[in-house]
């Protein structure tokens, strides 16, 4: 199931979406967490925490769900 995520600016980082979704409590835990864990942006492995995400990214974090980057108007 797809969840969207919806972003008042015209990006976001990977490392805020996670703690966003509450993948993370912190940031000095979004290392780690994409180290360990398999994410995907928009179908491909992502391991960098700065990667920029913008509107109608789609983001997979395995065993937690899909997240769709949505900007609010």
């Amino acid at each position: 199931m797809e969840k969207k995520v919806t972003i008042t600016t015209e990006t976001i980082t990977l490392g805020q979406l996670l703690k966003l979704v509450q993948a993370v409590g912190t940031g000095g835990a979004v290392k780690r967490f994409l180290q360990t864990n398999e994410v995907l942006v928009n179908g491909e492995k992502e391991t960098r925490r700065g990667r920029k995400l913008k509107n109608g990214d789609k983001v997979e974090v395995k065993g937690l769900g899909t997240f769709i980057v949505t900007r609010a108007e």
